[in-house]
């Protein structure tokens, strides 16, 4: 397995290019667990990039609800990603490579997947799950961009294999997954529809070209079958999890695709197998934090190859609620854990 923000005695091999004089950097660290947990902004050592990695000065950080769940306790960092540091995305300039790094120069834009330590002034990681900051997008606003697009793509296209005249089901289509769900629905040309508990967020959803909102109450279901004329959805990215597999198998078209990517809302739910078998549905779970640097790296050349260019051309764009600084993480995580926010989340790190 990679190993990730290594220490200097265990680099094998040149570093290209000199790094800043500075060995320490500043990182919002996690001093004690809870709802939203206890965060601190400490000076602490900088990594230093070993094999096949770079070393990334951070712009932005995005704040994404893993980062709440590690706060409670429930979704440590991969083993050899930091276990105290928050942050599972970055935006940022290459300022080293480690030995038999490819592709990448120092000076370089990028953005990327992390496993943890996002949340820092600097990172590393492995360059083949590293992506060119597009045309068109600043280097700041980059830092919106991986984890929740990465995540859609993977769950809509790359695993349900959307295409083109398909209906996608977004649940909770407000939150930044959601955001990037919708414009990748339109970009491979399906029909998009969204639910949210919130009216002032599905009026936002269909300004950014969703194409049907569903208020989320009781009888969503039934508004979701009207909407589509009793066909159903071929699709349904469900992030809220239990409360909506019920109603989930209800909107679900013959040979339609259900996965689940997040469970806000809970775990438990109820489910018709012998409805699902008659209708030959694929029900499918996901997480993408702890992939395999390999896995990880097909999904984001596949990103890259299929979708990065919509972002030089307007067809996708980041969604930023709020930035904060560094010593304001902690605010970050209250706006996140009251679902307030309408897209993403990001520290600045200036």
């Amino acid at each position: 397995m990679e190993v990730f923000g290594r220490v200097a005695e265990a680099v094998r091999g040149p570093i290209i290019a000199p790094m800043s004089e500075s060995s320490s950097m500043r990182a919002v660290v996690i001093e004690g667990h809870g709802d939203v947990g206890t965060v601190s902004l400490k000076e602490v050592p900088k990594p230093i990039p070993g094999p096949g990695e770079i070393l990334a000065r951070v712009s932005t950080s995005g704040v994404n609800r893993a980062d709440l769940l590690q706060l409670r306790g429930m979704h440590s960092a991969p083993e050899g990603w930091p276990k105290d540091i928050l942050g599972l995305e970055f935006s940022g300039v290459v300022e080293a490579l480690g030995p038999d790094t490819k592709r990448w120069q120092v000076g370089d834009l990028v953005m990327g997947l992390l496993g943890g330590g996002g949340y820092a002034e600097y990172v590393t990681t492995h360059g083949s799950t590293v992506l060119p900051v597009p045309d068109g997008v600043s280097e700041h606003d980059a830092g919106a961009i991986p984890e929740v697009f990465l995540t859609a793509f993977d769950a809509a296209v790359f695993q349900m294999e959307l295409s083109e005249g398909e209906v996608l089901l977004i649940h909770a289509v407000g939150s930044g997954v959601g955001t990037a769900a919708l414009q990748i629905g339109r970009a491979v040309g399906a029909v998009t529809i969204g639910t949210s508990r919130t009216p002032e967020k599905l009026d936002a959803a269909l300004e950014l070209g969703l194409d049907d909102a569903v208020l989320a109450d009781d009888d969503w279901p039934e508004k979701v079958l009207a909407v589509t004329r009793g066909r159903g959805v071929d699709v349904i990215l469900d992030l809220v999890g239990g409360p909506y597999l019920e109603g989930n198998q209800k909107v679900v078209a013959p040979r339609g695709r259900h996965i689940v990517v997040g469970v806000p809302g809970g775990t438990a739910g109820q489910i018709d197998l012998r409805s699902m078998m008659a209708r030959r549905v694929t029900l499918r779970g996901t997480v993408l934090r702890g992939r395999s640097v390999q896995e990880k790296a097909a999904l984001t050349r596949a990103f890259e190859d299929q979708l990065l260019s919509f972002f030089s051309i307007g067809e996708l764009k980041p969604v930023i609620e709020r930035v904060f600084p560094p010593e304001e993480a902690a605010v970050a995580h209250l706006v996140m854990a009251s679902n307030q926010n309408f897209g993403k989340l990001l520290i600045d790190w200036g």
